[in-house]
């Protein structure tokens, strides 16, 4: 596996270094990393792909002799049922967590939890606000930027609607479009939606907005919203931005549903990069994605949580503010969707 790289090396310089401090200190070393994750919804595809990569990784340093202990607790999108969820991987002897919130804006009660019990939080895919951030000083975040990947996917179209000019069915010089979006008010949601619109317009792309469905990076929610769309607007639909590849792959769905022919079909574009996206793009039915790159995320929350629970480490890794890990995007089209799903090792 590639994501094996991530971690090479890891595991010898964290016991070296926990032999060297335990030679002029008799404070006890934890004889195990107990890492309670905390999900906001393990039914979103790509979370449910990423946790399994930080199995993976986990269970890989637990192979080199590192003994670990995974809990994973579904929130099933309740914040107050995630809060409850914390509580209790705390009590049952978590000495690490990694929390992927369900509301962004209201971590306060997990940090208080964390903080009086001196349990260090590593969030994840959902990014606290800065203010949230510095709390405390145990505090971290790994995943990506989600300007970069609107940025990507307003690319990807750009470079396809120069290129083709079948993608203006009826060559008006501007391209109708739709948005699928993920939760209301989602930070992602947002900056995904506003740079991939903004990069378009400003590659010389000229737009009209048709409509919007909010389709909660569901993608039965999704299928069910384009069809509406389709409903309103017929065939002059030409491209569709979903700020994920589970409701681009809905909106594939409503237009497969619907019998529409090939000659009134739009194109698509998501983002994340999951194996079904890839798989899309590869059979031509998702004309681009950006990929989240899940296995480097797996692996810096892997190696962050050793480095916390044994209290070495955290100088070799590289923090944007001291407190965050960003990993990056990538774009990818029908040319190179098998190298990354050969990354994901499918």
């Amino acid at each position: 596996m590639k994501v094996r790289k991530y971690c090479a090396g890891l595991l010898p310089i964290l016991m070296a270094t926990l032999l060297l401090g335990a030679c002029g200190r008799q404070a006890a070393v934890p004889d195990k990393v107990y890492v309670g994750v905390a999900c906001y919804n393990e039914s979103d595809v790509f979370i449910g792909e990423l946790l399994d990569c930080l199995k993976e990784q986990l269970n890989e340093l637990s192979e080199e002799g590192a003994e670990t202990t995974v809990t994973i607790r579904d929130a099933a999108g309740s914040q107050r049922t995630q809060n409850d969820q914390v509580k209790a991987l705390i009590d049952e002897g978590s000495n690490v967590l990694c929390v992927n919130l369900v509301d962004r804006a209201d971590p306060s009660e997990i940090i208080d939890l964390a903080r009086e019990n001196d349990v260090p939080v590593i969030f994840f895919n959902r990014e606290p606000v800065a203010e949230d951030m510095m709390q405390w000083e145990k505090l971290y975040y790994v995943g990506a930027k989600a300007k970069q990947s609107g940025v990507m996917q307003g690319e990807l179209a750009a470079e396809l609607i120069h290129s083709d000019r079948r993608v203006d069915r009826n060559r008006d010089g501007k391209i109708q479009y739709v948005v699928l979006e993920g939760e209301p008010g989602h930070q992602d949601s947002i900056i995904r939606t506003e740079n991939a619109v903004d990069t378009l317009k400003n590659n010389g792309i000229e737009l009209e907005k048709l409509s919007y469905g909010i389709a909660n990076w569901n993608r039965a929610q999704a299928q069910n919203r384009m069809m509406q769309m389709i409903g309103q607007h017929s065939n002059e639909i030409e491209l569709v931005l979903a700020n994920n590849d589970d409701m681009a792959l809905g909106a594939i769905d409503a237009y497969a549903k619907l019998n529409i022919t090939e000659s009134a079909i739009p194109v698509f574009f998501g983002i994340d990069g999951t194996d079904a996206g890839l798989k899309a793009v590869m059979d031509a039915k998702l004309a681009g994605t950006v990929y989240n790159d899940k296995e480097g995320q797996a692996a810096a929350m892997a190696k962050l949580a050793f480095s916390l629970v044994y209290g070495r480490g955290l100088e070799e890794m590289e923090f944007e503010n001291g407190k965050y890990i960003y990993l990056p995007y990538y774009k990818v089209t029908i040319d190179n969707a098998e190298e990354f799903l050969n990354k994901a090792g499918k």
